[in-house]
């Protein structure tokens, strides 16, 4: 029996590495209390493309991309530790509804999701450039959904929830008078 438990948790764990179907929740909820700043979680399109860094852990959900963003985001206002800076495609601006019909509704929804928060805006080769140099030295996990909207993935660099920017300034600044 524990020999078929242990090959039922194998076949699990190699589902998950290949980008196979798998609830996705789950799985994000095990992820988040590894990762720290500098991973990254990313909501893709259906067509996003696997990529081959083994830094990057792809998975499949089946699931529309509104719900996955929404279940992100609350899982990460959730987390003590990290909190999100938001990327999108700058080609997702300016996609036409004759070309991708439902893009407005799209932009619209993703604009009720995100709120006010504020959202970096990269060309998409730029932002998959980034994931893949940061996908050397840290976890990147890629959650595609069913969405068949191009340029819609969005991108959350994690970043640290307890220690802003403004507070690094200070530490590097009074290090620096020290010398």
């Amino acid at each position: 029996m524990k020999t078929l438990l242990a090959l039922l948790a194998l076949l699990a764990g190699c589902l998950a590495c290949s980008g196979a179907d798998v609830n996705w929740l789950p799985l994000l909820q095990e992820r988040i209390p590894q990762y720290g700043h500098r991973n990254w979680v990313v909501i893709a399109d259906s067509a996003y493309p696997a990529q081959s860094r083994g830094g990057i852990e792809t998975v499949v959900s089946n699931a529309g991309q509104a719900d996955v963003l929404r279940g992100v985001l609350d899982a990460l206002r959730a987390s003590k530790h990290v909190t999100p800076i938001l990327y999108t495609d700058k080609e997702l601006n300016y996609l036409e509804e004759k070309d991708a019909p439902g893009i407005g509704a799209y932009r619209k929804e993703l604009g009720q999701i995100l709120g006010s928060q504020k959202v970096n805006v990269l060309p998409h080769l730029q932002i998959i450039g980034k994931l893949d140099q940061v996908s050397q030295t840290f976890r990147v996990l890629i959650i595609k959904t069913n969405m068949t909207l191009p340029y819609t993935s969005v991108f959350l660099q994690l970043d640290c929830a307890y220690w802003g920017v403004e507070a690094e300034k200070r530490l590097r600044a009074k290090m620096a008078a020290a010398r």
